[in-house]
């Protein structure tokens, strides 16, 4: 393993489209599908990462104090720069993550928050996005590893 390991902070799914997020302690999450609960996603979107550093850096950024999942993300993580996991394969609990690229901040960010959008422009604070390719559960508090 390589010694990029970072942490999952906290879990949430989304409840309906554009509606509220629900925060989980625990995941199941099927292969080619998303968490358990969540609504479906396509296979190469499974499950979305968001950084709490980078987070932390956009709030400073707008003054603001958002809940992490504004972003409508599934999992935050702490101690890995996502930008670094594009094009690789990382494990959180039992699941395994082939990260595809960028999530790409939209315009219902600015719905949410004015200026969030662009605050989620700059190295990939959006988040990024993965195909499960190991199904299995993971937990707030597991680690998140990349394998080799």
């Amino acid at each position: 393993m390589s010694s990029m390991q970072g942490k999952v902070v906290a879990i949430a799914v989304r409840t309906e489209k554009n509606g509220p997020m629900r925060e989980i302690e625990r995941a199941d999450v099927a292969l080619g599908g998303g968490i358990a609960g969540d609504l479906p996603v396509r296979a190469e979107r499974g499950i979305t990462l968001i950084s709490r550093e980078q987070w932390d850096d956009a709030m400073r950024e707008l003054d603001a104090d958002l809940p992490w999942h504004t972003r409508r993300a599934n999992v935050l993580v702490e101690g890995l720069r996502l930008s670094d996991l594009v094009g690789l394969v990382v494990k959180l609990g039992e699941v395994e993550l082939h990260i595809h690229g960028e999530t790409k901040p939209c315009g219902l960010m600015d719905k949410l928050y004015d200026g969030l959008q662009t605050a989620l422009k700059p190295d990939m604070r959006g988040g990024v996005h993965g195909q499960v390719i190991y199904a299995g559960s993971f937990a707030v508090g597991d680690s998140v590893t990349v394998v080799d």
